[in-house]
């Protein structure tokens, strides 16, 4: 499907970490964007994005939306050709799962897509899912061919007491399926990132759980070694142009598994020096079973049962289908990594 670039685009969760980068986008190639936020009226908030808007070509407009408020979207949507959403929370510490992460996810879906089912200018939706929704540790991607996981996989080990992150947006990509395949006038396509990295648009962005590792490895959490923990890395900025790509590249359809590098903590840590040797970066693997032990103090997300499934496995995801349908390439880990670091010390968080 060839989507007219003259007609409005809508972004839920317009002020978020992705969100910023794709808007920037958006603004820059001219189109107009209607920004679906909690808070229009907080100009703190949206300070950076109307910075963008006055440099480039492009125009954005506000609407107050939330998440969980059934037809919130509705307005927004008015006369969009396109809906990007990207709106949903992204901790993994949490007191009541299915009330903070489950409901979000899976109920904000399901309003953003009933609203695009009453909204007849809407002809595609691009949703910013996960890896997540692909896989729950980096030790199952031995049982997969090659050892690699691919768009054909779902997440089928994740549960409310389990890795909760990775069960919401399981269950929020497929409620989007679900919806997607119950009518035939709009199409849907999926991004699923790793972990995002990068610097943020919004200097407020610092706090999001994206940065809670890269904190660790800037203020010395790490210090005597980091773990050799699996996981796929991909930059914030080729997540925002996968998304533009989705949309408007007429080949695009499906899942997106959108991951830079297959990598691991230490690995990562790595690129960051000699450039910021005096920061107390690690310089060693730091073994399993000290992991094990100081882990879940460290974070408590970090459960030993989370240890024992990814610390020692190799994370790898196969990324020719984004590749070769939307000619995709990827950042240098080492500046996704060093931009990364360097956002947080600008910011003085490190």
């Amino acid at each position: 499907m060839q989507m007219d670039k003259s007609k409005p685009v809508m972004v839920t969760g317009a002020t978020g970490y992705v969100a910023g980068w794709l808007v920037k986008k958006l603004l820059e190639e001219g189109l107009t964007v209607h920004a679906a936020v909690r808070q229009p009226e907080n100009k703190k908030k949206t300070a950076h994005l109307d910075e963008l808007a006055a440099n480039s070509p492009g125009e954005i407009k506000y609407f107050k939306a939330d998440l969980l408020t059934e037809g919130a979207y509705f307005e927004a949507m008015q006369g969009c050709a396109l809906v990007f959403h990207t709106a949903s929370p992204f901790v993994t510490a949490v007191k009541d799962p299915q009330k903070d992460l489950i409901e979000p996810a899976v109920k904000g879906t399901e309003n953003v897509l009933a609203s695009v089912n009453q909204t007849p200018s809407v002809q595609k939706v691009v949703l910013t899912s996960s890896c997540a929704a692909i896989y729950t540790d980096a030790s199952e991607c031995k049982g997969h061919p090659n050892g690699e996981l691919t768009e054909k996989i779902w997440n089928t080990t994740a549960s409310l007491k389990y890795q909760p992150y990775s069960y919401s947006k399981t269950l929020a990509e497929k409620k989007a399926w679900e919806m997607q395949k119950a009518q035939n006038r709009w199409e849907l396509v999926t991004i699923n990132p790793a972990l995002v990295m990068g610097p943020p648009l919004n200097p407020k962005a610092t706090t999001s759980e994206s940065f809670t590792i890269m904190k660790q490895l800037g203020d010395g959490t790490f210090k005597m070694g980091a773990p050799k923990l699996g996981m796929g890395i991909v930059d914030v900025r080729d997540v925002a142009e996968a998304h533009f790509r989705a949309a408007f590249y007429s080949n695009a359809k499906g899942r997106y598994i959108t991951v830079g590098h297959n990598s691991d903590i230490y690995t990562a840590s790595q690129t960051l020096l000699p450039k910021y040797e005096k920061y107390p970066l690690p310089k060693k693997v730091a073994p399993k079973w000290l992991i094990w032990l100081v882990g879940p103090m460290v974070n408590s997300a970090m459960t030993r049962k989370f240890i024992q499934n990814n610390v020692g496995h190799a994370f790898k995801a196969n990324t020719s289908k984004i590749r070769q349908e939307l000619g995709m390439e990827f950042l240098p880990l080492q500046k996704t990594m060093q931009d990364s670091l360097q956002a947080l010390i600008d910011a003085k968080v490190v």
